[in-house]
Parts: structure tokens; sequence; C-alpha cells
């Protein structure tokens, strides 16, 4: 199985820090955070990653090169121009040709990979997405379930979120989700999460271990205060 980490972001809400580094690369305990994305895929057999850079990525291939300092094989999709997270996977989608696992590069997580494979095997959704229960999930990706499956994906509901059940940015897919990006700056969370939830293509496994994003300097000072590592 392969694993795609995206690492393109601009980190706006991190400046002045992100002018000089790209957020993936802020060091947490000495790491940067991509790198613990990589050591968790590594950590459960996951050894070929592709990388969707874009903004600063040279600093992300002068860092990582071929990955096998790190045990890994690392391959390269490079953004030209800003694609959103789902854009970003349709132009890595030469290197998914069976189920892969996807994750966020600006989030510190602790999710059992191998659980989770399982649980997208037994159930055969072409998506199954990593969750977490919060306190105010207005500002996330909030889902609606009915027992294992998910009916509903919002992203960032204003007002009255269907649940206080989060997307925590890993999951499972099979590469038919890769067909049904168009062309284009695309969001997975907005624009194709949705659909499979509508078509019963949608599950959620519940994640109990550490997640801590670092999007914004709150979070960032969170995340360096409390995660724990693997």
């Amino acid at each position: 199985m392969k694993g795609f980490i995206l690492a393109g972001g601009l980190g706006t809400r991190l400046r002045p820090l992100t002018y000089e580094i790209p957020k993936t690369m802020i060091p947490i305990k000495g790491k940067p955070v991509l790198q613990y994305n990589i050591e968790l895929l590594k950590r459960y057999g996951i050894k070929e990653i592709v990388l969707g850079i874009g903004y600063m990525g040279e600093k992300i291939k002068e860092y990582f090169g071929d990955g096998k300092k790190f045990g890994v094989k690392i391959h390269y999709s490079e953004e030209k121009e800003p694609l959103g997270t789902a854009g970003a996977l349709k132009l890595a989608g030469r290197f998914f040709k069976s189920t892969f696992v996807m994750c966020n590069g600006d989030e510190l997580k602790n999710i059992n990979i191998k659980r989770m494979v399982e649980f997208h095997k037994k159930h055969k959704p072409l998506a199954t997405i990593s969750l977490k229960k919060i306190d105010n999930p207005s500002e996330w990706g909030v889902v609606r379930m009915e027992d294992k499956k998910i009916v509903e994906f919002v992203e960032k509901p204003k007002n009255n979120p269907p649940s206080h059940f989060i997307n925590s940015g890993l999951y499972i897919m099979e590469p038919e989700v890769i067909n049904m990006i168009p062309n284009g700056n695309v969001s997975i969370e907005k624009n194709i999460f949705p659909i499979l939830a509508k078509k019963g293509e949608l599950f959620g496994y519940f994640s109990r271990g550490q997640w801590f994003p670092i999007d914004t300097k709150e979070r960032l000072d969170k995340a360096v205060k409390y995660w724990k590592g693997f």
C-alpha cells in the first residue's frame, strides 16, 4: 500500500513564520511535523510515499530527498499553482492503482492505520475517514453518522453542526475516488466527501490516539506542549 501526504499549503495563518518555512516543516520536539506523518505511515508498513508539494517545496525536497535515510521511498508531486486538497490528489493520481492512505501533512496524529485499513476492507466503501469527537466542531469538517456510515459531511458549518464528530485528516481510499475529481482547484472536503456521503460510499473510523492540527499559532503552541509522539 502507498501513502499520499498533502504538504503544499501556504500556511497563511502561521505568518510570519511561514514566510521562511513551509508549515509542514515546522519543528515539534526536534522533528518537522511532516516527518512524524512519514514515520506514522512507515510504522504500519507503508514505505512508498508521495508528497504533494507546492509552496517552498524545494525545502521539503532538500530535507527528505528520496526518503532513503528515513527508511522509505519518496516521490514528489509538485503543484505549479494551488490545486486544493482534491486537485493535489488528482495531480498525483498516477501513483495510486489500488487502496491507498492519504493524510494531511500539517497535523500530528497517532492513528492505528492497520485497524483502520481492516475496517475499510470489511465495509468496502470508496473512502474511510478518521474521526475525532470535539466540543467545538464548527471550524472543521463535521459528519452525521448512521451506524458506521457517514450520511452527511459539512465542511466548517457556521451554524448547527450535525454532530461533534470531525474529520481528523487521515483517509483510506480507493483509486475510483480520483476519477471523481474535476480539473482545477478542488477541495476534497467541500467537493468530494459530500458526494461520497450521498452515495453511501463514505465511512467513519473513530480514532482514540492523539491529534493536533498546527494550522494556527494557538494550535501550534498546544501541539508543542502536549504532543507525546508514538
